[in-house]
């Protein structure tokens, strides 16, 4: 197969990460529950990879990082545990319903209101985002990049549009590992990673990073290891934010990719970049194809089929070439809206670095082949 859905999920794990998780099961204990000398040995892994992130990101410190199973856990928890009734929220069109769904649920409940910011040719309209702006706006919800078309996002020109009150959350689901990502120089109040895409880590493995003027409530309650005999949840972060038993097979296997990501983030990049800036000029010369990406560091390309719905050239390619893409909304309808490819969607393409032209040539002549009489 080639695979090439790992915007999804990565489909390659560097060595260094299955080694890592393999090593976990051979002799598992539970970290930061217990005082025998391998559950230490394993909160202190637990810490060193609190520490990675947190540098990785340029994060507040390793206490402002709380591990969670998926990125969409982490937005639950940033956006569930920070607003309050009344705040007012602004986001954009490119969102993806981690995002989405969170905000229109606090609105139908009357906890807040919130606004969308549109695009414009296709791509994020800034001014408009900043125009959205009220008296009683507490967050700017963004993505860093979009899942659907692999636009990255100017976040440091956002925040300079915000006003300093206003806190600047952001959907790392697809940037983080592919783009880099300082909180601090930019002025990040709480950013979400997955680890199972560009972090090269396993599923189940994300995190929550968060600064000192972000407070998250719990979003579960129960025993961290700390404070038993307070019946309430500790005070303290991150074991605030993580009750019941930490994944340490996820944990390792985010360290790994993590330094992984540190050492080739920059040529991967370039590497990705250049792959989907040539897949997109091939596409160009397939008239039956029509594209809605532009070249990316996160190796995201979306195109529709000039009469054939995204989901039937995706099972096309599946069942007769053995090529892995997905077919439809992508989770991010307004998005779609936006594009005008409601509701048929688009059929998106994503790259990994460990992949090289051959198969974006592969991916073409496949496409070719799709109802060769109308390519």
């Amino acid at each position: 197969m080639i695979y090439l859905d790992n915007a999804a999920t990565g489909g390659f794990k560097p060595t260094s990460v299955k080694n890592a998780v393999c090593a976990s099961l051979k002799l598992c204990a539970n970290p930061g529950r217990s005082g025998h000398r391998l559950s230490i040995a394993l909160s202190e892994c637990v810490l060193d990879c609190r520490n990675l992130l947190s540098e990785l990101f340029d994060g507040y410190g390793f206490d402002r990082v709380a591990f969670t199973k998926n990125c969409t856990e982490a937005l639950n928890l940033a956006l569930f545990g920070t607003l309050n009734a009344g705040d007012h929220v602004v986001t954009t069109a490119l969102e993806h319903n981690s995002v989405l769904r969170p905000l229109e649920q606090l609105a139908r409940a009357g906890v807040i209101t919130y606004s969308v910011a549109p695009l414009k040719d296709g791509r994020l309209d800034y001014d408009a985002l900043a125009s959205l702006v009220r008296e009683n706006t507490r967050i700017a919800a963004v993505t860093t990049a979009s899942n659907v078309t692999g636009e990255v996002v100017d976040l440091k020109k956002i925040r300079s549009l915000l006003p300093d009150r206003v806190l600047l959350f952001a959907d790392g689901a697809q940037g983080a590992g592919h783009v880099r990502i300082a909180m601090r120089e930019t002025g990040i109040d709480a950013l979400a990673i997955a680890g199972h895409k560009g972090m090269h880590a396993m599923q189940g493995a994300g995190a929550l990073l968060f600064s000192e003027r972000v407070n998250p409530r719990p979003l579960l309650y129960g025993g961290t290891g700390s404070e038993s005999l307070n019946l309430g949840m500790p005070e303290f972060y991150p074991d605030r934010l993580e009750s019941g038993t930490l994944s340490y097979p996820c944990i390792v296997s985010l360290f790994e990719g993590a330094l992984f990501v540190k050492a080739h983030r920059k040529e991967h990049a370039e590497r990705l970049s250049a792959i989907t800036e040539s897949f997109l000029q091939w596409l160009d010369t397939l008239k039956t194809y029509k594209a809605f990406s532009r070249p990316n560091a996160c190796g995201i390309v979306s195109f529709a089929h000039r009469s054939l719905p995204s989901e039937e050239v995706a099972t096309a390619l599946s069942e007769r070439f053995d090529i892995a893409v997905r077919g439809g909304l992508h989770c991010a309808p307004l998005a779609h809206r936006a594009l005008g490819t409601a509701p048929q969607g688009l059929v998106r393409a994503s790259f990994s670095p460990f992949q090289s032209l051959q198969e974006a040539r592969a991916l073409i002549q496949a496409l070719r082949a799709i109802r060769p009489s109308e390519a």
